[in-house]
Formats: structure tokens, sequence, C-alpha cells
């Protein structure tokens, strides 16, 4: 077939209704690429105060996508494709992609829980496993992150559902413990008045709850305590960051003693204790005659 003969049959092909056909065909699909913009738009303007982020983004993209195929399925009735043949068809390739793609099934429906379930929304800072980092998107198939190094790390939905997640960014506001030792000699109320009075002297520390002071045992090396403060969501970092360095110099203060680890060994009451006898590691090195005649005698072995 020439290219005479191929334009020829072409042109044929495109007159009368066949043409008419093709143009409404492309009418329609222009009009479902304006009218799913627009529906998008109307549902991300709607679903900005009344729905959550990650609701109205799955919204938008559902209203999005399902006009585009209601459109194209008018588009290609217009051509004279069959809807039975192709939802037949349809029906073939879905079961046969459920097959090679259970994985992605299986992040689907658990994309699902998720929303359903909601345990944190974009923009709230979670930990899952040794992650941290801030919501940037919950998709059907996975949640992506950004971790404070500025990572974008990708984790799956099935394997959220499955792990234990932590959202710090849940409640407004949060608990911080600091856990410190102190010597067996200090006094306990004095160290408790202290700590309080710095607590109260920081304006990062709430009133309410009030801070709490725990007495966790006794140590190897000292008494352990637990001081807990509350702080305000947006100020948890700059509380952790100032109360330990505002702790340690009112101790210092105070005089009172932040112990390290040590050791005492005891070889019974009836015991001696152990002698202890100081070696100098570098004796110096021996003068006159015999460290010569030394040398001389170590030489001739060697000889």
């Amino acid at each position: 077939m020439t290219d005479m003969e191929w334009w020829a049959d072409w042109m044929e092909w495109l007159s009368g209704e066949r043409l008419a056909s093709v143009t409404r065909a492309a009418v329609l699909m222009i009009a479902g690429f304006a009218l799913a913009r627009l529906a998008a738009g109307a549902v991300r303007r709607f679903g900005a105060k009344r729905l959550s982020t990650h609701t109205a983004q799955l919204a938008r993209r559902v209203v999005h996508y399902g006009v585009l195929i209601l459109f194209a399925l008018s588009a290609l009735r217009e051509l004279g494709f069959s809807l039975n043949v192709l939802l037949g068809a349809a029906g073939v390739f879905t079961v046969a992609i459920g097959f090679a793609s259970q994985t992605s099934a299986s992040n689907l429906i658990s994309g699902l829980f998720l929303l359903a379930e909601r345990p944190f929304s974009v923009g709230d800072v979670i930990q899952v496993g040794s992650t941290l980092g801030e919501v940037l998107a919950i998709d059907l198939l996975s949640v992506k992150l950004r971790t404070f190094d500025n990572l974008f790390v990708r984790i799956p939905n099935e394997t959220l559902i499955k792990a234990e997640i932590t959202t710090l960014t849940r409640f407004p506001i949060r608990r911080l413990d600091v856990k410190l030792g102190v010597a067996y000699k200090e006094d306990m109320k004095r160290v408790r008045d202290l700590l309080f009075a710095v607590a109260d002297a920081n304006p990062l520390c709430l009133e309410e709850p009030k801070p709490l002071f725990i007495h966790l045992g006794f140590g190897e090396s000292s008494m352990d305590l637990q001081f807990s403060i509350w702080a305000r969501r947006e100020s948890f970092l700059d509380l952790r960051n100032t109360i330990h360095i505002e702790i340690k110099e009112a101790f210092d203060a105070a005089g009172i003693e932040i112990p390290f680890p040590h050791r005492s060994l005891y070889t019974g009451e009836a015991s001696a204790p152990f002698p202890i006898r100081i070696v100098d590691r570098d004796p110096p090195a021996p003068t006159g005659g015999i460290h010569h005649e030394g040398q001389e005698g170590e030489r001739k072995a060697r000889r």
C-alpha cells in the first residue's frame, strides 16, 4: 500500500459520521480534563475547613480521577467501543493485577484503615521504629515523611498497620523526665526544694500540671531521682536544652554533688586492708662503672 492509498483510506475512515464521532470524543476529553480540575478545586476549597489535610487530599484525587474516567468512557463509547467488552477486559485485567500485586493490595487496604482510624495527620511528627519525622503526605499505598536531617522516607501502609506508631504532636503539652543522681550525703528534702525552685524560675515550665519529684531508688553510686516537668508542645525542645544546664548550675551553687560511678572493694571485717605500694614505672638508669661493664658484657654475649 502506497502512502497515497493509506492517506485515502484514512480520510475515508474519518469522513462523515466517523469524523463527527472523533470530534465529539475529543470534545468530551477536553471537557473532562477541565471539569476534573474544577471539581478537584471545589473539593479542596470545601474540605479546607471541614476535613483534615490528608482526607481532603484523598477526596480531591478521587474526584479528579473519577471525573476523568467517566468522560474517558463516554469518549470511547462515541468512538464505537462497546462498554461491555471494556468492562469484561477490565475485570480480567483486575484479577491478573490482583494476583501480581498482592503487596500493593495489602498496602491499599491498610491505607483505608489508616484513613478511618486517623492515628496522625499531615504535619504531625511521628516515630515509627527508629524513624522520626514530619508527615508530608498520606497516600493509599504509603506515608511520606521528612526527617529532621531533611531526608525523605517512604513507609508502606502495611508496615504502619503492624508497627507501633508514636505521635509526638497529638496533644498540646508534653512531659519531660529529667533523670539524675545525687550523693548519699545530700539532704533529699533540700534537693527536692531546689529542683522545684529551678522549675519555677524557668518560664517554659507549666504550673499545671505540677512538676513531679520521684525517688527511683538507691543506686550503686548515688540516690537516683526523676524530676518530671510539663511544657507546651512547641516549647518542649527549648525546655529540654535549658533545664539540664539550669539544674547543674543550681546544684553547683548549692554545693550538691552529682557523683560519678565508683567502686569500693572490701575483703571482710576481719581482714587487713589491701596493702598499697607505689611503683615508679620508669626507674632511673644505673650509673658508674657497673653500667658500662654491663653494656660491655652484653656486647660480648651478642658477638
